[in-house]
Order: structure tokens, then sequence, then C-alpha cells
């Protein structure tokens, strides 16, 4: 049975570094461990496949999908910037901290890392170097600042992860807020001493009449995430018909008020909404089948008994997990590594008495972290597209801005009670 578990694991590595797409990758290695290990009739890998995509808690992923999308074509994302820029663009590091918040905006909308690195970095590195940023810093710091896509809600590896787990979606959001503005206040300190040390250019502060004029600009794109929040915690709405009522609102805001989209760009941004989705599905649906197998050989169990018998302290536990997942989030998108090793995890969580919401929280920030490492991390090739430079340039770029989130991601580790604060204030 052991070599069993060698052969399986020998495909999906072998898949997977031959650059075989993930979805295909873990379907086939799925198939092979169902169908050839365990001698199950093939057509239930069908049933498999239908049951993992036929889940009600999806639709919101694919709304909050669109409603990211048109946000990115209409304005909105650029009144979000302006606005931020209006409030702390005259600090050292003003603009660099603007960026920061945008990408706090933006991500509280959007719920993905790769969207806010595309609507925000894509926007703000070059208007940074354009206003006399070292490169390297204005690369590194809208490389890393994105990842409060997925750690300030909504965040679609929060839903996923909600999907397995079975915890309340609305507490999970509610661990994000409080790591997300630590991420926020850590790296916006930095970048004040960096700017104020090294005399980078400032703005001029705006006198209060214009700041209130750019806020009134901006208020309709800042009421966005007010309606998503608020409805859900005031109980109007429950997330999913959150994502359906923020799309919507979106819609009406660029087409009617802002009027910076077109009715002939609906048809355009839904059809992009939906393969990013279609992507995410088959994604969902590759993962299940493998997840399957691992269920019917109750490898997680086996896992599990291993892992007890060997720690026995919570904290060298977590802190193995934490190295675990930020070796995995190098390789493998966040999507994918949520769905496959969520089922792994979570039996040995009640053996050590850590809270599933407070690890989904940790799980979610290490994969996130993913996103800025290399050898695959997604948001180093964008940034490099942008600035035109290599890998290696990007990848240093963002080590200090890494560090940051690390030692956060160290205090949340060993302060579960911070990361649970809000859901035990609002539902006990």
């Amino acid at each position: 049975m052991e070599a069993g578990y060698l052969l399986i694991l020998a495909v999906l590595l072998g898949s997977l570094a031959a650059t075989v797409p993930v979805f295909m990758a873990l379907f086939f290695t799925g198939t092979i461990g169902l169908v050839w290990m365990v001698g199950i009739d093939p057509q239930i890998v069908i049933e498999v496949l239908y049951r993992s995509m036929d889940k009600f808690a999806l639709i919101v992923v694919l709304f909050f999908v669109l409603c990211g999308n048109i946000m990115t074509t209409g304005s909105i994302v650029h009144k979000l910037i302006k606005t931020a820029n209006a409030l702390v663009g005259w600090l050292p590091g003003g603009l660099a901290i603007a960026g920061i918040l945008a990408c706090g905006f933006f991500g509280a909308i959007s719920g993905s890392t790769v969207a806010t690195v595309v609507a925000i970095g894509g926007f703000m590195i070059p208007a940074l170097i354009e206003n006399e940023y070292d490169e390297q810093f204005s690369t590194g710091i809208m490389t890393t600042a994105p990842i409060l896509g997925v750690i300030i809600p909504p965040s679609i590896a929060m839903i996923l992860y909600s999907m397995i787990s079975n915890d309340p979606l609305e507490a999970l959001f509610l661990t994000g807020f409080i790591p997300g503005v630590l991420i926020i206040v850590g790296m916006s300190l930095y970048a004040y001493f960096y700017c104020k040390k090294h005399n980078f250019k400032t703005a001029e502060r705006l006198p209060a009449s214009e700041l209130i004029k750019v806020v009134k600009e901006s208020a309709w794109a800042l009421f966005l995430p007010v309606l998503i929040f608020g409805g859900i915690y005031s109980g109007f709405f429950t997330a999913n018909e959150a994502a359906v009522v923020a799309c919507f609102y979106a819609f009406f805001v660029e087409i009617c008020i802002h009027k910076d989209m077109k009715v002939r760009d609906v048809k355009k941004v839904v059809v992009s909404s939906a393969i990013t989705s279609a992507t995410l599905l088959v994604i969902v649906a590759g993962a299940s089948v493998f997840g399957e197998y691992l269920t019917f050989e109750q490898i997680p169990n086996k896992i599990a008994t291993a892992v007890v018998e060997s720690i026995q302290s919570p904290w060298v536990f977590l802190l193995s997990v934490n190295i675990l997942l930020l070796i995995v989030g190098m390789f493998m998108d966040i999507i994918s590594a949520t769905l496959i090793l969520t089922p792994i995890f979570l039996p040995l969580l009640s053996s050590f008495g850590i809270d599933t919401m407070h690890f989904g929280l940790l799980m979610t920030i290490n994969l996130g972290i993913g996103y800025c490492t290399p050898p695959l991390g997604v948001s180093l090739y964008i940034s490099g597209a942008v600035v035109d430079r290599d890998l290696v340039y990007v990848s240093k770029s963002v080590l200090p801005f890494l560090a940051i989130q690390i030692v956060i991601l160290l205090i949340l580790t060993y302060w579960p009670d911070l990361v649970l604060l809000l859901p035990k204030l609002v539902y006990g």
C-alpha cells in the first residue's frame, strides 16, 4: 500500500513538473488512484466532478469575480486610488501608502490577489516610478500589498475553506479584518520611514475643501464595501446575496452615475468573468477527484495519527504547518492548495485544540504570501512584466515586505484571541 502512495505522489509531482495544468494533474492523479488503486467504478469519478461544482457556496465566488472585473473596467479603481492619495499622499512615502490603502479598498470588494495586482499594481508601479520613487522599492511594495485581496473580506480562498470546514462564512470573513489592518499599518510604517530616509518626493497637502471634494467624487465607490459588509453583518442579506447586490450596484454606478462603462461593455465584462470563474471551477473539480481518493484511502486520518504521535506541542505544530504552507505556496496556487490541504489538516486541529477559523486565516495568509515567492509566484511575473524586469530582480524587491508579512503571520499564529476577536464580539 505504501508503494501505491508513492506512485500516486510521483504521478502528481511528475505532472506538475511537466507543466501539466494543475486541474488536469489533480484530476488524472485522483482518477488513477480511485480506479486502479481503490478499484471503484469510473462512473463515480463523473459523479464526484458533478457534485463538486453543484454547490451553492460557489455562487459567491462567481459574483465577486464579476464585481472585481466591473471595477477594473470602469473608474471605481481610479477613484479609490485618488481618494487614498488625497488622504495620505502628503506624507513621506505618501503615494506608496496610498497604493497600500487602495489594495485594501479593492481587496474589500474583489476577494482576489491576482485581480488586485493587475488593477492596483499595474497602475501604481508606473505612477510611483514617475514620481521619482526608487524602482525596486515601488515594485516590491506594490507586488506584496495585493495580498490584502485574499485577507480582507470577501476572500475567495476563505469561501472555499468554509465550504470544506463548514465554518460560517460570515464569521470566517471577520477573522480577516484585524490581520488586514496589521499588514496595512506594518507596510505603511516601513514605507514612511524608508521614504523619509531617502527623501523621496511628496505631494502637497490638500486643503480641507479639496479633500472633501475628492471624497465626494469617490463616495459611490467608497460606499460599495459599506454596502457589502453592512448588509451581511446587519443580517439584511447573506454573503451570497451580498455578492449579487454588489455586482448590480457596481454596474449601476459605472453605467448610470460615473458613465465610464457603456452598455456594450457589459457583455465583454460578463464573458471575461465567466472565463475566470470557469477556470476556478475546473480547479475545484480536479481537486475534488483527488480529494475523493484521499478520503477513500483515509490518508488524512493516517497523517493525523502520525503527526499527533510525533508532535505534542500546539506551538511546534503551528510552526511546522506555517513552514510547510509557505513552501507549498511557492509551487501551488492558493485555490488548489486550499482544496487539497484543508481536508488533510482539519482532523489534526482538534487534537491540538486549534480553532478551525483561526487555522483558516493562517492558511489564507501563508498561501497568500506564496503569490509573492519564487519560483511560481504569480504576482512576481505580473509586476515583472510591468517594469520589464526578470524574476530575480522582482524577487529581491519583495524581500523586506515579505519579512514584515511573515512577522505579522507569527504574531497571529500565537495570538489566536486577536484573530477571533471580531467573530466572538459579533457572534459570541
